[in-house]
Formats: C-alpha cells, sequence, structure tokens
C-alpha cells in the first residue's frame, strides 16, 4: 500500500540525527561561549583564542577547580565545548552536531566521531589525557 505521508515519516526516521541542527554556525558560535572556563583561564593570565596553542596554555592551569565539587562539572563541559570550538575552527571538514541524547560531539571529516564533553570532563577530573594531546590526535585524522 503507497501512502505518501507515511513513506516521509520513514525517511525521516531513518536519517540520523546527525543533521538536526538548522543553524550549524549558530550552534557554533554558542557552543563556543564557554563562559566559566574563559573567566577562569583569564584570571590566571590566559587568554583563549580558540586555537591550539590555547589548549596547551590551559594542560598547564593549576587545577584550581577540583576543589569545588559544584564547579567542577560546568568547568569540564566547558572544557570540552572549548575543545570542540578549537577543533571546528582549526580543522578543516570539523563540525558540530547532535550526538546521544543531544549531546554535543564533532564530527571529523573522516567520519571520526569526537566526543570533546567527555574528554573534557577527563581532563578537569584528573588531568589526562592533554586538551593538547586530544587534539593532536584527532586533528590528525
Amino acid at each position: 500500500m503507497n501512502i505518501p505521508f507515511l513513506d516521509n515519516w520513514r525517511k525521516q526516521s531513518t536519517t540520523t540525527v546527525r543533521d538536526a541542527w538548522p543553524d550549524p554556525e549558530g550552534v557554533a558560535e554558542l557552543l563556543s561561549e564557554c563562559d566559566l572556563l574563559r573567566d577562569r583561564a583569564l584570571h590566571a593570565g590566559v587568554v583563549l583564542g580558540d586555537t591550539p596553542v590555547s589548549l596547551e596554555a590551559l594542560d598547564q592551569l593549576l587545577p584550581r577547580w577540583r576543589d569545588d565539587p559544584e564547579e567542577l562539572p560546568w568547568l569540564a563541559n566547558d572544557a570540552g565545548l572549548y575543545l570542540g570550538t578549537v577543533l571546528v575552527r582549526t580543522v578543516p571538514g570539523a563540525r558540530w552536531v547532535p550526538g546521544p541524547g543531544g549531546r554535543p560531539i564533532v564530527v571529523m571529516a573522516s567520519g571520526r566521531e569526537v566526543d570533546v564533553v567527555a574528554a573534557g570532563e577527563d581532563w578537569a577530573d584528573t588531568g589526562s589525557p592533554e586538551l593538547s594531546q586530544v587534539y593532536a590526535e584527532v586533528a590528525g585524522d
């Protein structure tokens, strides 16, 4: 039985969520804000310029946020979003897409998906892997 609206619905339900953001530039701008991380970095004398060099500078900060259980998850999230921002702005073909549960992830030109928020959480919690290491590994794809 050929029912046109069902055919359209089936096509929509089988497409990936990867293309769900209608305004990718606006989303990228929003995700790049990272206000808490930028504030903490600035107080430590580090200006974040959305470059790989700034990731290296972040890796050198004393992790004072680990002493504040309320700040840690927010700063970890910002660190991941900042890592993603640097990837999207400096690696050709890298782009933001909604991942599982709508969590933003970065997809590289190779198709590799990077959960940058998880990387930011690991970095904020333990310092490893360093943000600059993640960038170097992923950017080399």
